[in-house]
């Protein structure tokens, strides 16, 4: 059943609020940190969340469809930020800056992906069967 043109509204607007509230948070971390830091710390920050929010669909359901959907596609999705990674990989000057940019990203956000997938396992009851339509629901 199609959601009421209000209700997609309301969505929207929420999605736009939480990509103001992302983005704010990304230049925040910008001023507190070099450059190349900040986009680290959001990203795997990011990471984090964003696995968190689409195992604990699968896992437990606590949050719902919509909320997951303003924090992933609003908050998250304007906090985190592939493009600065991606430039700043381009602009790497020393081939080892490079390796490390690009490790770091790459590994610390896999393993924040995998210990927010252990820390919504823990959400789950043992004898719960799985949230019904995971991430998508």
């Amino acid at each position: 059943m199609a959601a009421h043109p209000i209700v997609r509204l309301e969505t929207l607007a929420l999605i736009g609020i939480g990509g103001f509230a992302g983005s704010n948070l990304r230049y925040f971390a910008l001023g507190l940190f070099s450059d190349v830091q900040a986009v680290l710390l959001v990203n795997v920050l990011g990471c984090f969340a964003l696995g968190f929010l689409v195992y604990e669909a699968e896992y437990a359901g606590l949050v719902a469809g919509r909320s997951r959907t303003v924090f992933t596609t609003g908050f998250l999705s304007s906090l985190t930020t592939y493009s600065t990674f991606a430039i700043q990989s381009a602009l790497a000057a020393d081939p080892l800056a490079l390796v490390a940019i690009v490790a770091a990203n790459y590994g610390l956000g896999f393993t924040a992906v995998l210990a927010s997938r252990e820390l919504a396992r823990r959400l789950r009851d043992d004898d719960a069967t799985p949230a019904a339509g995971g991430e998508a629901a």
